[in-house]
């Protein structure tokens, strides 16, 4: 849910804890020449590994062309159906700029149904709502504007954490939090999307595997039931789950017919913002299927900014690996954006994204307090009510 720039205070910490070599915790990994095929018990198709196309996923969206309805998708007057898809990025207490941006984006009449909504870290806590839609603006609004630090997480001892635990802090509170927001009738609407042909995607990462999965988490929500709001639940906490602050998630998985367990994290270790992770290429599987020619509109909202001004920094270790993480932070989003944007050109589809304007003052990523996390939210809301903020290009390329 923290950015990388949020977990580098910890990282001097992490340090000592290698270097010590103190104890772990126990678990159950799955044995390394089985982890490919792992799957969630009784859902073997709800997820895949980034990187290569997948044969469920491929067939799901294949299945979602079908199902999809005209209403939600119209033919243009240029002669294509537009498909928009939009990806939610990381960026911690900063997404109160997404959820304050889809506020806007809905008061200005002109915010889509989206065919793909996808989401890492805080983007994921986001994404089932923005998938659902405008009446969803609300509940965003008030988690993204009344949380506090305490609604989050809870400090543990460091000196504990560091000879024995795998975070500085517990997460508890946040998996509450998520009991309250996500819901079964919440769980059933997105079944409900799901079957109209709509798809909704997060992501985190496999430590074990060192892979980032994209779960389904519209078929999650088909399965129903109990476990399956448990597990649409948890995949939303692993992937705001930031490495070393916060525990890691362990998935029960089947395995040669044997269960263990999988041990996952925030997304953002792997992609700051994603949009198919190369599971499949929507414009490929349209062609393939001889579908009413289409056009992809890609639209990227990234819960952050791309610079900062100068400042200097202490000759510490803290320090350091503050600004150097920030640093790495804010070039990852760069390559992530080169990406989609590389996809779009490749495809003819049209691309769009926005950040958080460099006025804006940025609160401190480790706190939520909710009067800075206002400020953010009204910044989001008024620059997508101006009509203003997209921008075409990736940075550093001329606008198209």
């Amino acid at each position: 849910m923290l950015t990388r720039a949020a977990v580098a205070c910890v990282a001097a910490l992490a340090t000592v804890l290698v270097l010590a070599g103190c104890s772990s915790l126990p678990r159950n990994p799955v044995p390394p020449e089985l982890a490919r095929e792992a799957t969630i018990p009784g859902m073997p198709d709800i997820r895949a590994r980034a990187g290569r196309p997948d044969p469920a996923m491929v067939q799901d969206y294949l299945r979602s062309m079908q199902q999809e309805s005209a209403d939600d998708f119209p033919l243009g007057a240029d002669g294509l159906v537009s498909h928009p898809h939009l990806a939610l990025s990381g960026g911690g207490v900063n997404g109160a700029f997404g959820a304050g941006f889809l506020k806007g984006w809905t008061a200005s009449g002109t915010r889509p149904v989206f065919k793909i909504v996808t989401g890492v870290s805080t983007g994921a806590l986001m994404a089932p709502f923005a998938f659902l839609g405008p009446q969803y603006d609300e509940a965003l609004q008030r988690f993204y504007t009344t949380t506090t630090t305490a609604d989050v997480f809870t400090e543990r001892s460091r000196m504990m954490a560091l000879m024995r635990g795998d975070a500085l802090a517990r997460t508890a509170p946040l998996a509450a939090l998520l009991e309250q927001y996500v819901d079964a009738p919440l769980l059933e609407e997105v079944a409900r999307a799901h079957r109209q042909g709509r798809r909704l995607y997060v992501g985190t990462v496999d430590l074990d595997t060192r892979s980032f999965t994209v779960w389904n988490m519209g078929r999650i929500a088909e399965y129903g039931g109990p476990q399956s709001l448990a597990l649409f639940r948890k995949v939303m906490l692993a992937s705001s789950s930031v490495p070393i602050a916060f525990p890691p998630v362990l998935f029960e998985v089947e395995a040669g017919g044997r269960r263990y367990d999988e041990m996952h994290v925030d997304g953002f270790v792997w992609a700051n913002v994603f949009l198919h992770a190369g599971i499949f290429e929507p414009a490929v599987l349209h062609r393939q299927a001889h579908a009413q020619p289409g056009r992809e509109d890609i639209y990227v909202i990234h819960n952050g900014q791309l610079s900062a001004p100068p400042a200097s920094t202490p000759r510490s270790l803290r320090a350091i690996a503050v600004r150097s993480i920030d640093i790495s932070g804010r070039a990852g989003i760069v390559g992530d954006l080169f990406r989609e944007y590389a996809y779009a050109r490749r495809h003819d589809a049209r691309f769009h994204w926005t950040t958080i304007g460099e006025g804006v003052a940025l609160p401190d990523l480790t706190a939520f307090r909710p009067s800075q996390m206002a400020v953010l939210y009204d910044a989001g809301y008024r620059a997508a009510l101006s009509g203003q903020a997209w921008r075409t290009s990736p940075p550093g390329l001329p606008a198209e």
